[in-house]
């Protein structure tokens, strides 16, 4: 049985509204009329009874649902063996087990509902009277502490009809004691334009809702000020849905920004106008086609590689009526089913796929939009020959390296063709590992050590380096000509004081090979060398001015066809630092060129797929013409 936190009032945490401090008063009144008049009966939260109802006769009727509700039923019976939660930091952060706890405190609450198995509802419990007995949720390392009340208000939420008063008092008192009460005042994060804006207000919001009826003065300080500063993290979305920070962040931060608006939407019948903010619900179709025909990311900024499927793009595409978005989340989730895999044990809205998958038609269609680009912070753009496995798929940034979780990177592309990924990038670096070597890198000035990991700085992507130089922090590039098939980004100011102007273009050719073209003029510099680079797994053969790669059984040529007389060259992808992570099976192919003061060059590069002749269809030999 859970223990009661007597104490709440003694410390004075009680009324709630004695220390509202609330930065809009509209929004306040607005919030207060709906917490009053609107809110929805337990379980309100994502999945009411009547939806319950819904889901149930619609996993009936759809294999392809109740497939992916058996596979998390086998994810759900492996988590009830699973240790009791434990408050263990990995350096400042309890973000692992908090993840951990809600994932399952999740599937469980859901299988709960949908069997009425007693052992779920007993490992909730067990779960929640293990987290509320910490001594706090790490509010140090806010995100911690959001994580914690979101899995904990779920599950209070789902299974608040089974939970003795004793248990619901307690679990209240600790969301109040150790999620609420540690973010009052002015935290760093309330308005921050990134993730941490989006899950710290969601967890609370979420947890606000699920006690709502019964704290409302909490529920109402809580609400007001999520639905009043969210907005700071929903602008960068604009003007397109490109993303600042990357598919992994975007996994991370959309997906509690969703939780939100769909946790106020089922609770109070509003999201108060959030999901109408310029450019987000246009973010769906960046994240689908950030996501190659391989089913990986564009790893750029600080990404890891994808693992399971992301349910936040049902919800967008039931919110905008467009099916076709949930397109390769259903691949994934066929993957996953296929191969037995559980995805990620960091993933803990996998259970929301159900929820929110059940809103769609059972025959969506695929994509047929070939083309994407997003300006913002970081732009990037997308050229596909189509939706197939094997298609070509040519994946291109610009922006500036001190976007949030940035890297030297501007310029960077990926490519994906017959189903391998030719031209990959390493993506992120635990950040405990870098942190316990004392590298500050949550610094980011010119000379921060952020920059002298590898895989962060400019010597591992796929772009140009002058004499080895960084890119510029005070650059920032943006897309200037984007069309079905090509795209062109002017990364001139990335390599300030290095070459006078710098432009990149990638084009995707008929025959399914791309080019990537460069146009630079050196600065005043009297002699620099200009690196060409290109990161993969492959297996490389240069010969002259062309490679030969090969992976799985498939061949790509690298043929450089200006200028003339290059010899192409391959290096490793070992890092010099004895804090870097290794990168096995990784190297670099590419070329150096010398170029002198005020001179002007062109790099033009051919990927072609199957080591074909390369095509006579190029386009013109002149960026400006393309």
């Amino acid at each position: 049985m859970l223990r009661p936190l007597r104490f709440l009032l003694c410390l004075g945490l009680l009324p709630v509204s004695a220390t509202l401090a609330l930065s809009a008063a509209p929004v306040a009144t607005e919030v207060e009329t709906a917490l009053r008049d609107r809110l929805a009966p337990a379980p309100r939260l994502f999945l009411n009874k009547e939806a319950e109802q819904k889901l149930a006769a619609r996993i009936a009727a759809d294999p392809e649902l109740r497939a992916a509700e058996e596979h998390l039923r086998r994810e759900a019976e492996l988590r009830l063996a699973d240790p009791a939660p434990a408050r263990i930091l990995e350096g400042n952060r309890l973000l692992g087990p908090a993840q951990i706890t809600m994932k399952r405190l999740v599937l469980c609450s859901y299988f709960w509902r949908r069997t009425g198995d007693v052992r779920f509802l007993e490992r909730v419990r067990a779960d929640l009277r293990a987290v509320i007995e910490f001594k706090d949720w790490n509010p140090g390392h806010f995100l911690d502490t959001a994580v914690f009340a979101h899995g904990v208000g779920i599950a209070y939420d789902w299974c608040r009809d089974a939970l003795p008063a004793d248990e619901r008092a307690a679990i209240r008192a600790a969301l109040i004691a150790k999620a609420f009460e540690p973010s009052r005042g002015n935290p760093w994060w309330l308005r921050v334009g990134h993730n941490w804006n989006q899950v710290c207000h969601a967890g609370l919001g979420v947890a606000a809702l699920a006690i709502a009826d019964e704290e409302p003065e909490a529920a109402k300080w809580i609400l007001t000020r999520a639905v009043d500063s969210l907005p700071h993290a929903m602008r960068p979305y604009g003007p397109d849905g490109a993303y600042p920070e990357g598919p992994s962040y975007w996994e991370f931060g959309t997906t509690f920004n969703v939780y939100l608006l769909d946790a106020l939407t089922t609770a109070l019948g509003t999201d108060f106008g959030l999901s109408a903010t310029p450019g987000f619900l246009l973010t769906a179709e960046y994240f689908l086609h950030a996501t190659g025909p391989t089913g990986e990311y564009f790893r750029y900024s600080d990404c890891s590689p994808r693992s399971t499927p992301v349910p936040a793009a049902a919800w967008f595409a039931d919110r905008t009526k467009n099916p076709a978005l949930f397109h390769n989340e259903r691949e994934w989730m066929r993957r996953l089913i296929a191969r037995g895999g559980t995805g990620d044990t960091y993933a803990p809205e996998q259970t929301l796929y159900l929820v929110w998958a059940a809103r769609l038609p059972a025959d969506a269609p695929s994509p047929t939009q070939l083309a994407w680009a997003g300006q913002g912070l970081t732009p990037t753009a997308y050229h596909r020959s189509g939706w197939q496995p094997d298609a070509t798929w040519i994946a291109i940034k610009g922006g500036t390296p001190r976007a949030n979780h940035g890297h030297m990177d501007v310029g960077a592309f990926t490519l994906d063709a017959l189903g391998v990924r030719w031209a990959d990038d390493l993506g992120m670096q635990s950040y405990h590992s870098l942190e316990k070597a004392g590298i500050k890198l949550w610094e980011m000035g010119e000379t921060s050590q952020r920059w002298r990991v590898f895989r962060i700085g400019a010597s591992s992507h796929n772009i140009l380096t002058v004499d080895g130089q960084d890119q510029r922090l005070s650059g920032s590039a943006p897309i200037v000509r984007h069309f079905d098939t090509r795209t062109i980004i002017d990364t001139s100011s990335a390599y300030a004081g290095q070459l006078a102007s710098a432009r990149r273009g990638v084009v995707l050719l008929p025959d399914r090979s791309v080019l990537i073209q460069d146009e630079i003029t050196c600065a005043s510099t009297p002699t620099a060398t200009v690196r060409w680079a290109m990161l993969t797994h492959a297996t490389v053969a240069p010969e002259g001015s062309t490679a030969l790669l090969t992976r799985e059984g498939r061949t790509l040529a690298l043929r450089v066809l200006e200028p003339a007389g290059v010899t192409v060259e391959t290096w490793s992808a070992e890092p010099p630092n004895d804090y870097d992570s290794p990168n096995p099976g990784a190297s670099f192919v590419g070329f150096h060129i010398p170029v002198t003061a005020g001179q002007s060059r062109t790099l033009r590069v051919a990927l072609v797929p199957a080591a074909r002749p390369t095509t006579s269809d190029l386009p013109p030999a002149r960026l400006s013409d393309w």
